[in-house]
């Protein structure tokens, strides 16, 4: 469980390892985008670590991160025209981050530092609580720019009509902004627990 866990906080992806930054900061200027986005990383994330820990043993040493990448831009390929078929308001507002998820360091870290070195199940879990946690992280971080830039989370008004919008907020300023504060946030935290 502990496998599983971890990417959930202990070693979470964009506030701990600061991982993904491209993502995480180009796409979340709502949480729907951010929500989306980390969908399709789970995927990807879940099925390249499926994938590469079946075949560990017959990939070639010299030539696994190519194999890993070819692996990894199929299932992104697949991911983005699964959004452009069914959500395409979704594909044109994440744009060229979708396909920009085959250089994601999550994604290939994960395959090489643990799928390759790992069997199956545990492959899996690792994929799943990085996958969670960096949806989590794009989610939380998307729904408080939204939230200060427009007064909505997920179309939902939250701030009454009266309510002043941060534009900062939904700029990219304004994703380094709520990054910084998050990072900070759980560092402290962590430190607390530590002591």
């Amino acid at each position: 469980m502990y496998v599983f866990l971890k990417g959930l906080w202990k070693e979470h992806p964009i506030f701990r390892q600061l991982l993904g930054m491209c993502p995480t900061l180009a796409v979340t200027n709502t949480a729907r985008n951010g929500l989306f986005m980390g969908l399709a990383v789970i995927f990807v994330l879940f099925f390249a670590s499926c994938i590469v820990s079946l075949i560990k043993k017959i990939i070639p040493h010299e030539v696994r991160i190519a194999v890993y990448t070819v692996i990894i831009a199929t299932l992104v390929t697949i991911v983005d025209i699964f959004f452009k078929a069914f959500f395409p308001d979704v594909s044109r507002a994440l744009g060229p981050y979708v396909p920009l998820i085959i250089v994601n360091c999550i994604i290939l870290g994960r395959c090489e530092a643990f799928a390759s070195k790992n069997r199956l199940l545990p492959s899996l879990l690792d994929a799943l609580g990085m996958g969670v946690g960096f949806c989590w992280g794009l989610f939380l971080l998307g729904s408080i720019r939204e939230l200060f830039g427009s007064g909505n989370i997920l179309g939902f008004t939250i701030f009454p009509a009266c309510y002043n919008p941060l534009v900062v907020m939904i700029l990219p300023a304004g994703a380094f902004l709520v990054l910084g504060f998050l990072v900070s946030a759980m560092n402290c935290i962590e430190n607390r627990r530590k002591r």
